[in-house]
Order: structure tokens, then C-alpha cells, then sequence
């Protein structure tokens, strides 16, 4: 989501991830200093943002399972056309972004279907599912 917005609203194609190019001049995604992997983080939402909404809170804990997130230094210019950083772990890094007045475009550093079942959908997966129901009419 994050290179998508980058390359389309930004309008920076060269934007890159650095797990498929490391060495690229304008990479959006890092490498961690500090792997996310199998770690549980406290998250902390944004106000009147739709993932605070959705969780009726403005904190949850959540799993990580990754080793790359968004470049700090591209984190002003992200949010220079109206992509909001919604939430954010203990110590202020990006870990959910959203765009304002979207039906559903909620992006996540953590994996919310991993810990989703049946019985007890995740919060942002019955928000998504109730987005795309709604579209459909």
C-alpha cells in the first residue's frame, strides 16, 4: 500500500522495497534495525482515525511476523497529500496507515488474519469484509 501510494498519489515510480532492491535510491520500506518477527507490541491509534474506530480503542496489542516497515525519513512526505499514520507502537514507528474518507484503506505492519478465526473475526477483517459488502450493494 505504502509503494502504491508512494508511485501513484506521489508520484515517486521509482519507490522501492528494500527487500527486492536494497540498493535502490528511493526505498519507502527498510530493513528494520530490529526484527518485528514473532514480537508483541503494544499499538497506540490515532483519535477519530477508522482503525480506532473499528477497535472501539485507541490501543491493542498486536503480533508481528516482519522485518521491514516504513522508511523514517518518508514518513512527513506520506503524509504530505493526505495519508494518515493511525497507529503507532511504544516508540512512535509507523505500524498502521490509512487514507481519510476511503471505504477501507487500512494498511497494517502487523498481520491481523493470523489471528482471526471463525468464530472470532479480527476486528480489521470484519471491518474489510463489511466495507466490501457494503460496495457490493
Amino acid at each position: 500500500m505504502v509503494l502504491e501510494y508512494a508511485r501513484n498519489v506521489l508520484r515517486y515510480r521509482d519507490a522501492q522495497h528494500a527487500e527486492y532492491d536494497p540498493y535502490a535510491s528511493t526505498l519507502f520500506i527498510s530493513h528494520l534495525a530490529c526484527s518485528l518477527a514473532g514480537r508483541e507490541m503494544e499499538l497506540t491509534f490515532e483519535n477519530g482515525s477508522q482503525v480506532a474506530e473499528i477497535y472501539g480503542s485507541t490501543s491493542a496489542r498486536e503480533e508481528y511476523y516482519c522485518n521491514f516497515g516504513v522508511d523514517p525519513g518518508k514518513v512527513g512526505l506520506l503524509g504530505s497529500k493526505g495519508l494518515r499514520i493511525s497507529g503507532s507502537d511504544s516508540e512512535g514507528e509507523v505500524r498502521v496507515i490509512e487514507l481519510p474518507n476511503h471505504p477501507f484503506y487500512v494498511g497494517t505492519l502487523f498481520v491481523p488474519q493470523t489471528r482471526s478465526t471463525e468464530r472470532q473475526p479480527h476486528p480489521l477483517v470484519t471491518a474489510f469484509v463489511q466495507a466490501v459488502a457494503a460496495a457490493s450493494g
